[in-house]
């Protein structure tokens, strides 16, 4: 089944990319929860159109992501956490915590285009997490959890 996304959708695709998933996925989850359209014809000319048209919008939002992407390279960022015996946390660090820290420092980054490489952080070190500013802009962001002074 070929449809036309509405929404980015995690692990399939982006907004406005005709992508082809199983008769099931498309009927019973896709298209009921308003994530896509059925790829017609006459959608596919419409869609072609407007992007077109957006084309020189797109251009200037990527040159937004490309300078809050030089700003995130310059941004050091270390997260204080409770530690126990060892490098061991409390609890653990994940990319809630990482989203906070950057709005501290200025860059209000939504937690869901965070992605920590590994999952959550459950010891004290160096980390990367990956940062989706735009499809085309993605930033390897370096970071480190520290023990917290007491």
């Amino acid at each position: 089944m070929e449809l036309i996304l509405k929404q980015d959708v995690q692990d399939l695709g982006f907004k406005d990319d005709v992508v082809i998933v199983k008769n099931g996925y498309g009927r019973n989850f896709l298209i009921p929860q308003g994530l896509a359209d059925l790829a017609t014809p006459s959608a596919k000319k419409v869609l072609a159109e407007n992007l077109k048209q957006r084309a020189h919008k797109e251009k200037k939002v990527i040159d937004e992501a490309n300078k809050v992407a030089d700003n995130l390279k310059t941004l050091e960022i270390k997260i204080p956490a409770k530690v126990g015996a060892g490098d061991k946390l409390f609890g653990s660090i994940s990319n809630i915590d990482l989203a906070a820290s950057l709005e501290k420092a200025g860059e209000a980054i939504d937690r869901k285009f965070i992605t920590i490489q590994g999952g959550t952080v459950k010891r004290t070190g160096p980390y990367n997490a990956k940062i989706r500013l735009h499809r085309e802009v993605i930033v390897d962001f370096p970071f480190e959890v520290i023990a917290e002074a007491k």
